[in-house]
C-alpha cells in the first residue's frame, strides 16, 4: 500500500495527465480555429477562452460547482442519466485541472498555428489534399513544437492546481488529495519534514518540465 505522500504524488500525476490530455485536445482545436478563422466576436471568444489564466482558481471552482454540482443542471443530468457524480472525486479534480491548464495549451497552439506558412497549406490544397489531411499532414506537424511546449506547461500547471480542485474535489487523503493539498496539510499540522519532501518532489518535476519546454521553444539553429 502506498504511503500518504506517494499516494498524493501518484494521484497528482494521474490527475495532471488526464487533465493535460483533455486540455490538449480542446486547446489545439480551439487554437487552430482562432488562428485561421476571422469572424465578428473572435476577440471576445479569445478573451473568454483565456479567462481561466487570470481568474482566481476559487472563482473557477465556484463556476464548476454551479455547473457540475449535485443540484446544478449539468450535474443533476449526469447523475440521473448516467449515475455520474463529479463532486469529491478524482475525476472532478481532472475537470478542475483541465480548465485551469487549458489556456496554456490554447495560447501556445494558436501562436504555433499562426506561425505556420499559409502558402504551404494552400499548396497542399492545390495538390488535392482535403482539409483534414492539410491539418494532419501540414499544419499540425509544423506547429507541433509550440503545441508540445504548451502542453508540457499545462501539465506542470495541472500538477500545481489547488484552489479549483479543492472546491470541486475536496481534500480527501488517498482519494482526492494531490501534492499541493498534501503540502498545505503538512504545513498546517507542523510536519515540516513531510512538507519539505513534498515540496522538493513537485519542484524537481516542474523544473524538469520547464527545462524541456524551454528546449522545445528555442529556435533550431540553421543548418
Amino acid at each position: 500500500m502506498l504511503t500518504p505522500d506517494l499516494s498524493a504524488l501518484w494521484l497528482t500525476l494521474k490527475v495532471a495527465a488526464w487533465a493535460t490530455a483533455v486540455a490538449a485536445v480542446v486547446g489545439v482545436a480551439c487554437g487552430f480555429a482562432l488562428a485561421r478563422g476571422r469572424w465578428p466576436g473572435r476577440r471576445l471568444l479569445e478573451a473568454v477562452l483565456t479567462l481561466p489564466m487570470v481568474l482566481p482558481p476559487t472563482v473557477l471552482g465556484y463556476y464548476l460547482i454551479v455547473v457540475l454540482g449535485r443540484h446544478a443542471p449539468v450535474g443533476r443530468w449526469l447523475s440521473e442519466r448516467f449515475d455520474i457524480n463529479l463532486m469529491f472525486t478524482w475525476q472532478g479534480a481532472v475537470i478542475a485541472a483541465s480548465v485551469v491548464a487549458f489556456p496554456l495549451v490554447f495560447t501556445s497552439a494558436r501562436a504555433a498555428f499562426e506561425g505556420v506558412n499559409a502558402n504551404l497549406e494552400k499548396a497542399a490544397r492545390v495538390l488535392g489534399a482535403s482539409e483534414l489531411k492539410v491539418f494532419l499532414q501540414v499544419s499540425l506537424p509544423l506547429a507541433m513544437r509550440g503545441i508540445a511546449a504548451g502542453t508540457m506547461l499545462a501539465f506542470a500547471r495541472a500538477m500545481g492546481e489547488f484552489g479549483a480542485t479543492l472546491m470541486i474535489a475536496g481534500n480527501i487523503p488517498g482519494k482526492t488529495q494531490t501534492l499541493s493539498m498534501a503540502i498545505y496539510d503538512a504545513v498546517q499540522s507542523g510536519n515540516d519534514a513531510l512538507a519539505n519532501t513534498l515540496v522538493v518532489m513537485i519542484s524537481v518535476l516542474c523544473i524538469v518540465i520547464l527545462v524541456a519546454s524551454s528546449h522545445l521553444l528555442t529556435p533550431r539553429p540553421d543548418r
